[in-house]
């Protein structure tokens, strides 16, 4: 990042209060640095042969102070071995899956990147195409499913990491439930790449390679996930150590499912169908399985082994999955934690045992956090519709009847072209627009698009109006921008996230492993630092970026 774009974001202090420890969270944190570190072998003379991000969709910051005393394994080691940056945070709006994986994989924020929602909408077909979608491939079944339209990082305007280190001779690989996780990971090609087909397996697509990959197939092939059909989600832990009830008022429920534990992936006289697969993802067994296949992923490939730098890219899914549905402060979600901390805990013993300590680093973030229940806190939700009528009832008398809203993605509002270039020209109506969006309950603030493309919107000293800009991307986002107030929702589901609020901003910033500096650090950061970082202790030259060199967290 360069030195503007350092000023431009938000420092530590826009989201400290949130980021306080409490004394319960250091103590349970104390009890990990109660035991050595395992002994590191001298610095290599060379730098480490395999980059590994790991991403987990939709965990908060304070999910690692929360929860700390559950944690025993992977969480547990990364934060006592590894260099946590704890203030990090993104700096923009749209905190959503594919903007925040973009933003990982290619160390920029959407205004360059051009991921600025899962989904945009397209005036020149006038559809809402997912940010992955492209029309020219076609999925590639590892399952047999039948092909369909495939996904690639033709919308992804900058260069990934992985698809970097592969132009230097290298492999990448990427892996997740969704493709808007793994292919923004890796970016315009890949060795391999996978992610979840919602029918019932897993796909790549003619964007990456013409066939199977062999060793994938044949992993695939061994680990079945309907092996999986008959296991019951128990909490792991005794119900003591889970905080709060396991069943709360707002909490929603995954079909098949009640509200508190235990939860079934079968169903009695059931089979394999839709329903199973998702509870499957909705549970930790996925994270789990993508565990398991990034570890047979090293071993097949012999990842760091190499004379070139690897790359190996994975987004565990469970936790966004589980926490749209019963929220932040679940047993769920406090359960789905301890498992992934484990199964993370087993990934970085394996890159010890087969790539071998000082020969990898890792990265760990996340794409977004999650806000509270609605129900829970005293605010509410925000209907489209309603902010859609709101500005239908200041247009319509200027223009005459119509459709003048042609859609409402999230934050993001787009014109039909008559009132786009009246309000470019009408400042009076304008305003009034704006002010229309402004008295819609739970809305608090409100943009004109155009005006938040520019740098000096980026380096503004208005944080709501400096986020929104680091989030807007000509083309692509909405003639107008709106923003909640906290805690509002603009969606029907549980709960959710993608505003400028630190609980959807803050995430972990974790670095470990080769020329790693152990320690905790309250330096502005944000997940856009974890690409140029990472190539900097592999030595992989890239392009350039809007984060920064973490110098602080190498040795």
């Amino acid at each position: 990042m360069t030195q503007q774009h350092v000023d431009a974001a938000p420092g530590p202090g826009s989201v400290r209060r949130s980021a306080q420890l409490t004394v319960a969270s250091i103590c349970a944190l104390a009890v990990w640095f109660a035991f050595p570190a395992p002994r590191v072998s001298a610095q290599r003379a060379t730098p480490p042969r395999l980059v590994v991000i790991l991403v987990v969709d939709q965990m908060r910051a304070d999910y690692l102070q929360w929860y700390a005393s559950n944690y025993l394994a992977g969480f547990a080691r990364l934060l006592r071995e590894g260099a946590w940056f704890t203030e990090a945070a993104y700096p923009y709006l749209n905190t959503i899956t594919c903007a925040g994986h973009s933003t990982i994989g290619t160390g920029s924020f959407p205004y360059r990147h051009g991921m600025i929602l899962n989904n945009w909408f397209d005036r020149k077909t006038g559809k809402s195409p997912y940010c992955t979608d492209d029309p020219t491939v076609t999925e590639i079944s590892y399952n047999n499913l039948s092909p369909v339209q495939g996904d690639s990082g033709k919308l992804l305007l900058v260069p990934a990491l992985g698809e970097q280190i592969m132009n230097r001779g290298g492999r990448s690989v990427a892996l997740s439930l969704k493709p808007r996780s793994a292919v923004t990971l890796t970016g315009h090609k890949a060795t391999a790449v996978v992610w979840f087909d919602d029918r019932g397996g897993w796909t790549t697509s003619t964007a990456f390679t013409k066939t199977p990959v062999p060793f994938l197939q044949a992993f695939i092939d061994a680990n079945p996930m309907t092996a999986d059909y008959d296991k019951v989600w128990e909490r792991s832990l005794s119900p003591s150590a889970y905080q709060g009830e396991d069943q709360v008022k707002g909490e929603g429920k995954v079909t098949g499912w009640t509200g508190s534990f235990p939860h079934p992936l079968a169903v009695p006289g059931g089979k394999p169908d839709s329903d199973f697969y998702g509870r499957w993802q909705r549970s930790p067994y996925s994270d789990e399985y993508l565990g398991r296949m990034a570890a047979a992923s090293i071993d097949a490939l012999k990842l760091g082994k190499g004379a070139a730098t690897d790359f190996l890219g994975v987004s565990f899914s469970a936790v966004d999955g589980i926490g749209h549905v019963y929220g932040p402060r679940s047993h769920e979600i406090q359960d789905a934690l301890i498992r992934l901390d484990r199964t993370i805990g087993r990934l970085l013993e394996h890159l010890d045992a087969s790539v071998g300590p000082g020969n990898y680093v890792v990265g760990l973030s996340a794409d977004h956090g999650v806000a509270e229940i609605p129900e829970q806190v005293g605010a509410g939700r925000i209907a489209s519709k309603t902010v859609t009528t709101a500005l239908q009832n200041v247009l319509v008398p200027a223009l005459g009847p119509g459709t003048h809203v042609l859609s409402s993605a999230y934050t993001n509002i787009y014109l039909d072209e008559a009132a786009r270039k009246r309000l470019s020209k009408d400042k009076t109506l304008r305003e009034a627009a704006l002010t229309a969006l402004r008295s819609v309950q739970g809305v608090k603030f409100a943009f004109w698009g155009p005006d938040l493309g520019t740098a000096s919107a980026r380096a503004s000293s208005d944080p709501v109006r400096r986020a929104a800009a680091f989030s807007h991307y000509p083309g692509r986002s909405g003639d107008l921008i709106i923003a909640p107030e906290e805690n509002w929702l603009m969606s029907t589901a549980v709960t959710t996230h993608g505003t400028q609020y630190a609980y959807d901003q803050r995430v972990p910033v974790i670095f470990f492993g080769a020329s790693v500096r152990t320690g905790w650090y309250t330096e502005a950061a944000t997940p856009a630092d974890l690409t140029p970082t990472l190539a900097a202790v592999a030595k992989v030259r890239i392009a350039r970026t809007d984060g920064r060199v973490l110098t602080t967290a190498i040795r």
